[in-house]
């Protein structure tokens, strides 16, 4: 059976005080709206369908960056959950399946779930998922009767006898495409609110002879975030799920609580991190690495073997071979690095491919930018580069070659050849003294 996803993303969050969509805000480096359609698109969705409304170009941007295929409908007017899953209609036309209605800030539901819940609907008309509270508070009450879904009662129309009860309702919902929309369109809004309320569905059904369910799971993973602190809660959840799997998984953290991973960093077995390391999106880190304490690795690709840090940030674009050294206050952005070579120490290298077994000297820059254009560095195998070279690109230096430290490659070096760029020196016998002397008179008389 074929499924699409609505997901509603319309809302202000007002109590974010923010001018960013609240299903924008961030878990992971990844918006929560994101979080939402990577568990949506385990189920392989033949459509997917983005309810937005307030910040509708932001969110619309975010979500094509995750899945250019994406629809997204308009919510002008935010009446309800049920008026925000009618705005799907259009986009929905012609398809034959089930529709599954998931939040763009609800961002830890996991694909087991909703597999379970696709699996339930082989069997009833819709589908709810439910979760036991440990303090149900204000959420919707799940009301059984038998295995039964009898009706969902909002928090502020529940009687005494049903704020009692602790079977609370995620908000997720599941049911044929046609059907959802049919029930959608026959709710009112006769409540305490004045909204169209989507939890109204299961009453109207079972009112129509259609059975419904609850399939039920931990309540952490129906997390949905409305404030700043709220979200901080979200993102020491994730962490400290990653943290545990990544360690699952053969990785060593010598400090786990200090170690940040993005919602996509993978990490092979036997991997050693260090202290205060932080994972931007994007990160692969291979088997057998080592990533030393205090640095910062954003879209990038560490091969096996490779040491990393301390102190040390990897750029999006920087690719690592194996065996590869990056050292302390090193930066590597968009660069090739082969097999075993070596950049240890206080040295950027960007816009760059380096040779396999060739040493980086400290304090070498790729001067790749020329305040308009970006420009390419080239560097062979087995080359030495003398400490404090500046490399002006476009430029490049051959195979066993060698740089003078200090020296300033405007010309691209041929292989064997060792290039010395920097004015001869001169010494001047007594001037460092009478300069000083100089300068003191000079400061004693302004005084």
């Amino acid at each position: 059976m074929a499924t699409a996803l609505i997901i509603l993303a319309a809302g202000m969050g007002t109590r974010m005080n923010s001018d960013l969509p609240k299903v924008l805000h961030e878990i992971a480096g990844a918006p929560m709206l994101v979080h939402a359609m990577k568990a949506g698109a385990a189920l392989d969705p033949a459509r997917t369908v983005i309810v937005a409304g307030h910040g509708a170009d932001m969110v619309e941007k975010a979500a094509k960056a995750y899945d250019a295929d994406v629809t997204i409908a308009i919510q002008s007017e935010q009446l309800g959950t049920a008026h925000a899953v009618a705005q799907a209609r259009d986009a929905l036309a012609g398809f034959d399946g089930d529709a599954l209605v998931l939040y763009g800030d609800t961002p830890f539901i996991r694909p087991e779930t909703l597999a379970a819940m696709t699996a339930a609907r082989l069997t009833h008309d819709v589908v709810v998922l439910g979760f036991e509270a440990a303090d149900p508070g204000r959420y919707g009450r799940l009301i059984m009767r038998g295995d039964q879904l009898d009706r969902i009662v909002e928090f502020k129309d529940a009687s005494d006898q049903e704020r009692a009860v602790t079977l609370c309702n995620s908000g997720v919902i599941t049911a044929d495409s046609a059907t959802l929309l049919d029930l959608v369109a026959a709710v009112g809004n006769e409540n305490a609110a004045g909204e169209y309320y989507l939890t109204d569905i299961i009453g109207i059904a079972r009112a129509r002879g259609l059975s419904a369910t609850v399939v039920r799971c931990d309540e952490a993973e129906t997390l949905g975030v409305n404030s700043r602190a709220e979200l901080s809660r979200a993102e020491a959840l994730f962490q400290q799920d990653a943290r545990y799997q990544a360690q699952e998984d053969g990785v060593t953290l010598t400090a786990p609580e200090t170690v940040f991973f993005a919602h996509d960093t993978v990490i092979g077995r036997d991997t050693v991190i260090e202290p205060n390391v932080v994972f931007g999106p994007g990160v692969t880190v291979e088997s057998g690495a080592m990533i030393r304490a205090f640095s910062h690795l954003e879209g990038c690709h560490v091969a096996r073997g490779g040491v990393i840090g301390p102190y040390a940030r990897l750029r999006p674009g920087a690719e690592l071979a194996e065996d590869v050294k990056i050292g302390n206050f090193v930066e590597i952005k968009n660069a090739q690095i082969a097999e075993g070579a070596k950049v240890n120490h206080l040295s950027y290298i960007g816009d760059a491919t380096i040779g396999a077994r060739s040493n980086i000297g400290a304090g070498t820059i790729t001067c790749n930018y020329d305040g308009v254009f970006k420009h390419h560095t080239t560097i062979g195998q087995d080359t030495f580069i003398g400490s404090n070279t500046m490399l002006v690109a476009p430029v490049s230096v051959g195979d066993a070659a060698m740089t003078g430290s200090g020296s300033v490659v405007t010309k691209d070096v041929p292989a064997g050849a060792l290039a010395v760029g920097r004015a001869r020196q001169e010494n001047k016998a007594g001037f460092a003294i009478r300069l000083f002397e100089k300068l003191k008179a000079r400061k004693a008389k302004g005084s």
